[in-house]
């Protein structure tokens, strides 16, 4: 049978923040920025136990927890924590597929002791950077993915399929990756509320309601019938940058000039790795939350700030946003054949 693990380190960037400042360890910490638009990036446990979570806004996080320690995010410091975590997962699999700078998914076969191993790493990674993870073992991502998040943290959990639908019979869709709260809703309608609902339901009414493609696939993962194929090499497929404001900016010039900034930003990073791209796009959020994209594709694969920020601007122009713009951003997409990708512990930032 097929083994794959995913290894999830608790609360990352709140842990890498705790292994700083050690002074901090048992109160409730907020990683986030300060501006009145920012969001949590993460929190300690102390911290949710306030019903604080990752994207909620900070201003919120701080109204259910006054008392929080508010810390500013150090994406150096999360990238360095990360690669020594990732060098340790290497050295006990072979095959690794990193999807984040805190989670990998890796491939069993062919240890002896499979779970003994994960146990090993686990300490390992403690002991070489204090840091803890959990650990979920099945025979596909799916299974693996949800069993890692089922007791964190510092958890280890293994489980078989069937024993997967059995112990997440009656939890919401959408604690399974891939049915998010909008499908949710729709199913909450149709009355389908549970897992095991969901997995029960005849495929013809989930086509009727979902479409031929999406309908059979929330069934599909409903069941935890999932791949176990990782993915070695991961191909970004676009990068892209953006900023939210702190204060709605109407503006036009303004508006140009920062996404002037954000191009040459983008196109410093893409020649650093020597990838050049034919689409360019924008991303616009009204102060409304309209969110509209616009996008062009060019001639040849470039990497020049001036290129690529003629072509944003141009799409910025054509759109004039009629209202106050609240988030701003820039992308580059279609990559050129045999172009470098970034490290596999750098995520792209989609638009």
């Amino acid at each position: 049978m097929a083994a794959i693990a995913h290894l999830d380190v608790d609360a990352f960037y709140a842990s890498v923040e705790l292994q700083r400042r050690p002074q901090l360890r048992g109160l409730p910490v907020i990683v986030s920025g300060s501006g009145p638009r920012a969001v949590v990036t993460t929190a300690s446990y102390e911290a949710r136990r306030f019903g604080i979570g990752s994207a909620m806004p900070t201003a919120r996080a701080r109204r259910l927890c006054p008392e929080a320690v508010l810390v500013a995010p150090d994406f150096a410091a999360y990238r360095e924590a990360s690669q020594a975590v990732m060098a340790l997962v290497r050295r006990a699999v072979q095959r690794v597929e990193v999807v984040g700078l805190d989670e990998a998914y890796l491939d069993l076969e062919g240890l002896v002791a499979p779970r003994a191993a994960m146990r090993r790493l686990v300490g390992d990674v403690r002991a070489a950077t204090g840091l803890d993870c959990s650990i979920g073992i099945g025979p596909n991502r799916l299974v693996a993915k949800v069993a890692s998040d089922a007791e964190k943290p510092r958890g280890f959990v293994v489980l078989t399929r069937e024993q997967a639908c059995a112990r997440f019979a009656e939890h919401a869709p959408g604690l399974v990756p891939g049915i998010g709260p909008k499908t949710v809703a729709r199913l909450q309608r149709l009355g389908i509320t549970t897992l095991r609902a969901l997995a029960a339901t005849p495929v013809d009414t989930l086509v009727a309601a979902f479409g031929a493609r999406h309908g059979p696939e929330l069934q599909r993962r409903a069941s935890f019938r999932g791949s176990a194929e990782l993915t070695l090499v991961r191909t970004a497929v676009s990068e892209s940058r953006e900023t939210t404001f702190d204060a709605d900016i109407a503006d036009a010039a303004r508006l140009e000039a920062i996404l002037s900034d954000l191009a040459g930003q983008l196109c410093e990073r893409l020649a650093r790795q020597d990838r050049r791209g034919r689409n360019v796009a924008i991303k616009v959020r009204l102060d409304d939350f309209t969110t509209v994209t616009r996008a062009r594709t060019i001639a040849a694969a470039t990497n020049d700030p001036a290129v690529v920020g003629e072509v944003a601007l141009g799409l910025l122009r054509e759109y004039a946003p009629a209202r106050p713009v609240r988030l701003l951003g820039v992308r580059v997409a279609a990559f050129e054949a045999g172009a470098a990708q970034p490290d596999d512990d750098q995520l792209a930032l989609p638009l």
